[in-house]
C-alpha cells in the first residue's frame, strides 16, 4: 500500500507514462512540482493544453503549424527546389539546427518496419508524390536515421522516384554514423553530412 495521498499517486502514474520517466524521475517531478509556486504548475499546465488544442500537422509538409502552414512553408525565403524528406518534426529541427539547409521539408510521420505494422500506406508518402507533381523540386534529400528502418525507407523512396525525370535523388553522407538518431547529432555533424550528401 503507497503511503503517498491519492493525487500525488495518480500524478505519479501520469508522469511515468512519458517516455524515459521512470518512477526515480517522477517522484522528483512530483515533489518539484509541489514546492514549485502555483502560478508555475498552472502554466506549465496551460502550456501542455494550448500545445494540444493548437498545434496541428501542416497541410503542405506535415511539419508542426499553428495554421494550415507551418513557419517554414510560409517562408517565401525557402528555396522550393529543395525538398528535404524526415521521419518525424525533432529530425526536421535537427536538420534546420545546423543552419545549413534553406529549402523545405516533408516529414513522413515514421519509418518503414514492417515488424512493427509500418509499411508505406501508413506514412506520408503519397503527399510526398503529389507535392512532387504540383511544386518545383529539382533535388530530393532522404535524410531519415541511418538505421535499418531508415535504410528501408530511403531504398523505398529510391526505387518510388527512380523514373521522375529531372528530380536527383540524394541523401545525407558522411557525419553520421550508422545506428545514429539525426535528434541527437550535434549541428557541426548535421552541417557536414547535409554538405557531403551523395547521389542514391
Amino acid at each position: 500500500m503507497s503511503s503517498y495521498p491519492q493525487s500525488l499517486e495518480h500524478l505519479l502514474e501520469e508522469l511515468q507514462q512519458l517516455p524515459t520517466v521512470g518512477p526515480k524521475t517522477a517522484s522528483r517531478l512530483a515533489f518539484y512540482l509541489l514546492g514549485a509556486p502555483k502560478e508555475r504548475v498552472e502554466a506549465l499546465a496551460r502550456a501542455m493544453i494550448e500545445v494540444k488544442e493548437r498545434l496541428t500537422a501542416c497541410t503542405r509538409c506535415g511539419n508542426l503549424a499553428q495554421g494550415q502552414l507551418c513557419e517554414i512553408c510560409s517562408d517565401p525565403r525557402r528555396d522550393a527546389r529543395l525538398l528535404c524528406v524526415v521521419a518525424n518534426t525533432r529530425d526536421l529541427m535537427a536538420m534546420e539546427s545546423s543552419g545549413e539547409y534553406t529549402g523545405l521539408y516533408h516529414v513522413l510521420g515514421g519509418l518503414i518496419s514492417p515488424l512493427d505494422g509500418i509499411g508505406p500506406a501508413e506514412l506520408n508518402v503519397g503527399k510526398l508524390v503529389e507535392r512532387l507533381k504540383l511544386e518545383p523540386v529539382e533535388e530530393l534529400i532522404i535524410a531519415t536515421n541511418p538505421t535499418v528502418p531508415g535504410e528501408a525507407t530511403a531504398l523505398y523512396l529510391k526505387d518510388l522516384l527512380k523514373h521522375r525525370t529531372g528530380l536527383s535523388v540524394t541523401r545525407l553522407a558522411s557525419g553520421l554514423p550508422m545506428g545514429a538518431d539525426l535528434e541527437y547529432a550535434d549541428p557541426l555533424t548535421l552541417s557536414r553530412a547535409l554538405n557531403n550528401r551523395r547521389a542514391f
